[in-house]
This record gives C-alpha cells, structure tokens and sequence, in this order.
C-alpha cells in the first residue's frame, strides 16, 4: 500500500528541483526507455532514509559537478506501483542507447 502522498511530496520534489521527470505508469516508463535519446539515468526514489541522506543528495552532486545524461527520470518505489513493480530503492541505472550514423 502506498504512502500518503503528503509523505512522499518533498521526496519527489527534491528531484524536480534538478530536472528530473517522474515516470508513473509502466507505459511512461517504456516510452523513456524505448526512445533512442542518447543516455538515460533513470532513479528509483523513496521515502526511506537512505534516498534522503544519501541518493538523492548523491544524484543532484554528480548531475551539477559531471556530464549530464540526455535524459533524467525517476520511478518512486512502493509509490509508483505500476512503474516500480518489485524494485528496490534507491537505485539508478544509466541506459545507454546508441544511435545510427
């Protein structure tokens, strides 16, 4: 069951603030995936207290002081039921897709 949303706000916030795009539904996250855009950093957040006190703060680090992917999104897990089914959190994974020349 999930949280209360009012929990869970400042959490998906947090990651807005620096661009990400939240994903929802499975068919979101398809559309992201499936799309030859170059590189995807997708995140899985949470409420827990590691996502707090390090993934995300560990996220927005990398994302100001290296290169930036093509693509920033997110899947809330134990929220997002449908995009995170299964999925622990946190967690990110880095897609890279290659394109024809």
């Amino acid at each position: 069951m999930p949280y209360p949303e009012e929990w869970v706000a400042p959490a998906r916030q947090e990651l807005k603030q620096i661009g990400v795009r939240e994903l929802h539904t499975a068919g979101e996250v398809d559309e992201v995936l499936k799309k030859n855009q170059g590189t995807t950093l997708v995140v899985v957040n949470s409420i827990c207290g590691c996502a707090a006190g390090s993934a995300r703060p560990a996220i927005a680090a990398a994302l100001h002081s290296g290169p930036k992917p093509d693509v920033l999104a997110s899947v809330f897990a134990g929220q997002d039921l449908e995009a995170s089914p299964g999925v622990s959190s946190p967690a990110a994974a880095v897609v890279t897709q290659y394109r024809a020349v």
